[in-house]
């Protein structure tokens, strides 16, 4: 694990190990909440579109902010404010007071910070380990997050079941401390950003060619679009599939959650272990193809252990599609461009997943639960299928970007056509 040898990204890893299991923690008792106060799947996705449709319009701008001023800075005020936010939705709860109109509304506010914050932490990773190993430090990240995933919806579904989600939120709001110091101790040389020579404006237009005018840059966020769009709301109706299909409660909502993270810190791992880009494009149409498939396998399961089993490769290809993505992205984009094409990828990859929570909830509430991710495996696997078809013609273009961006160290210089 090179990243690790980093001092700065040590300390970030270590913070964000205890933060993000908070994160997630609320997330499951944040999806619990409203479900239990309405028992309706339409606002459940309602509350999901919330809290990240603030990403779709304001990411660019986040991009922008990213490559014109500190990262870091950028991301100790996003947390500081993230922890804000959790602080007031864990004294409503506990309180008593809490109605879903203030869900919604802290929701929303944090998917605003959201959209600063994305853009600013992905861009931030080279800065802390170098374009050398990205790759490792993209991939141990994914296995931080996922680790969390797996911890966190077991301690939440736990605490909801015995003492209520308000908790759950205020242990999450602690837990930004943690990361909030690790920045603070870091030592970071400051870099000149010269998107700062011209507006604003022509930073968010430099920033939308280059994704318009690569061909593998715009392919790869297609293809994460339509997963982001279709497959992943999977997750908002989970509380549905806990609940009223196999009958289990918060709890069963915890265990189903943790059971998609181990399998996504498995693909996370498995990234981890790589040293090259060597064929990881062809990983991400059989990523995806995967991913359809299992989700329709997940949505007619009335087995509660079944349902589980399944879920292990649903998060295992989600992870690979995701991070392969992430990582050939950042190979190919220049530094002075980073923040600006990560706040396009968080659009894409995040922004589009409120559109999806929100058409899955309808969706789910006029024809049920199964027939909605029956219907997104469907469309991933299609999706899939079209990438692949275009796989041999994005070879020269996308070996252009990497040589350009000198990532094909792994290589020997008279093979360049193996990189991908």
């Amino acid at each position: 694990m090179r990243a690790l040898g980093y001092r700065n990204y040590r300390l970030f890893f270590g913070g964000q190990l205890i933060s993000v299991i908070g994160t997630w923690m609320q997330n499951i008792a944040q999806a619990w909440l409203v479900y239990r106060m309405t028992g309706s799947s339409v606002l459940l996705g309602a509350v999901s579109f919330t809290g990240q449709i603030p990403i779709f319009f304001l990411a660019s701008v986040g991009g922008i902010v990213a490559d014109r001023g500190s990262r870091r800075r950028i991301v100790i005020a996003t947390q500081t404010s993230s922890m804000m936010l959790a602080f007031a939705l864990a004294a409503l709860t506990l309180t008593k007071t809490v109605q879903v109109w203030h869900v919604f509304v802290l929701a929303g506010l944090l998917g605003a910070v959201n959209a600063f914050d994305i853009p600013a932490r992905q861009a931030f990773q080279v800065e802390m380990v170098g374009k050398a190993d990205l790759m490792n430090a993209i991939a141990l990240n994914s296995s931080l997050f996922n680790a969390s995933r797996v911890i966190g919806p077991a301690i939440a579904g736990i605490l909801v079941a015995a003492i209520g989600e308000g908790w759950c939120f205020f242990v999450n709001a602690v837990s930004y401390i943690a990361v909030i110091v690790g920045l603070l101790l870091m030592s970071v040389e400051e870099r000149q950003r010269g998107a700062s020579n011209d507006s604003p404006l022509a930073n968010l237009a430099e920033g939308f060619r280059f994704v318009s005018r690569n061909r593998p840059v715009h392919a790869i966020l297609m293809l994460l679009g339509v997963v982001s769009l279709t497959g992943m709301p999977y997750a908002v109706l989970m509380p549905i599939f806990a609940d009223r299909i196999l009958h289990g409660g918060a709890r069963a909502l915890g265990w189903l959650m943790g059971c998609a993270g181990i399998g996504a810190l498995a693909g996370a791992l498995r990234l981890a272990s790589r040293t090259h880009l060597k064929g990881l494009s062809r990983w991400l149409p059989r990523a995806s193809f995967a991913f359809g498939a299992v989700l329709i396998g997940f949505a007619w399961s009335r087995v509660f252990w079944l349902s589980a089993f399944i879920l292990l490769p649903v998060g295992y290809s989600m992870m690979i599609e995701m991070a392969s993505s992430n990582t050939l992205l950042q190979s190919m984009v220049p530094d002075e461009l980073r923040g600006r094409v990560m706040a396009v990828y968080s659009m894409v990859f995040m922004g589009m997943a409120p559109f999806g929570s929100l058409l899955a909830g309808v969706a789910a509430g006029r024809v049920g639960a199964p027939w909605t991710v029956t219907g997104a495996g469907v469309l991933c696997m299609i999706a899939a299928v079209i990438y692949r078809s275009q796989l041999e013609s994005l070879r020269g273009p996308t070996r252009e970007l990497l040589a350009a961006q000198r990532v094909a160290l792994a290589l020997p210089v008279e093979e360049p056509r193996r990189v991908l």
